[in-house]
This record gives structure tokens, sequence and C-alpha cells, in this order.
């Protein structure tokens, strides 16, 4: 691997631009990031990005900070999660300041508000590519556990309307469950 000055630049720019040009939430920034760490750089494996993503989705916060935080840490150790943060933060920090700054001159633009509509379908179909590679990622994997889970979670919070902190809670206990019983039955 690289040396790790290279490599703290590199996270730098690469979650600064991430952060820029990501719209839309924290979902969208999920599916750029695996395309940048995984595919470009193959720095984490696929799977090891859906444990990340898994980590940071379930922590308090803002998902994209989150996935910074952890795909930082894991790449550069301290120093990586802190140039991420630093990164990812920016952006949206400029942004905000000056789109309250011209709040007044914004709010009734026509152009503005319709370019905002427009992106929301654009960011609607970014979160589909999201929730399809996560799921395909599952399903390859052929691991009956992870997609009866995945399968459950789903019907719990899109058909039958629970809220997603207990399905988090949920999962969080079926994980331990079965680490330990993966555990025991190894040692017999």
């Amino acid at each position: 691997m690289e040396n790790k000055k290279k490599i703290l630049i590199k996270i730098f720019v690469s979650t600064l631009y991430l952060s820029a040009f990501t719209f839309g939430g924290g979902y969208v920034i999920v599916t750029l990031m695996k395309k940048k760490f995984v595919d470009e750089y193959h720095w984490i494996g696929e799977t090891e990005m859906l444990d990340l993503i898994a980590i940071a989705q379930s922590s308090p916060g803002a998902i994209a900070v989150n996935g910074a935080i952890v795909v930082g840490y894991k790449l550069a150790g301290i120093a990586g999660a802190a140039t991420a943060i630093i990164a990812t933060i920016i952006p949206p920090f400029v942004i905000i300041s000056l789109i309250s700054f011209f709040y007044n001159a914004f709010r009734d633009n026509f152009i503005v508000s319709e370019m905002l509509e427009g992106m929301q379908a654009g960011v609607g179909a970014v979160i589909a590519a999201v929730v399809y590679e996560m799921a395909a990622g599952i399903f390859r994997e052929k691991n009956r556990t992870s997609v009866a889970v995945m399968l459950a979670a789903f019907v719990a919070a899109c058909c039958l309307q629970i809220n997603v902190i207990y399905i988090v809670l949920a999962c969080v206990a079926l994980g331990i469950f079965h680490a330990v019983w993966t555990k025991r039955r190894k040692k017999k």
C-alpha cells in the first residue's frame, strides 16, 4: 500500500470531491465511495465496504460523515478519519452558508426551484442503484441468513411500517446471537 501521506491526500481529495458533488443525502455518497475506494483504488473489498456502511448507518449522525469516518479510519487510522471528516464537512458547510446568505433571492426563483425538483428524480435513481448494489452483494454471498435478515428488514420497514430503530436493534441482537452461536459451534 502507498505511504500514509499519499493515502491521506487521496482520502482528502476523494471525500472532498464526493461531498462537493453529491446531492441527495448520504446514500448517494455510499455508491460513490464504493466506486472510488473499492472499484478504483482497490483499498477495500466489496464485502468489507458493506460492513463499513452498515456500521456507518447504525451510528448516530449523518451517514455521509459516518461513512467517511469509518472508511478513513480503516485506511489510515485516526488521521484518516479526521481527514475524511474535514473533507466531507467543508462542501456542505460552504454551500449552506452561501444559500443562507442568498436565501431571499433564491426562495422564489422559478429556475432554482425547478432545478431542485429535477435533482430529486436523479437522487431517487441513485438511491435505487445503491439499494440494488448492496442487495446484489448480499445475494452473491449466498448466505441464507443474510438474505433472510435483509428481506425481513425490508418487509418490516416498507410493508409493516416498523420504526427503523427497532429493525436496527433487532438486527444487532440477531448479529450477536449469530456470532455467539457460531463461536460455540466451532468449539465443539
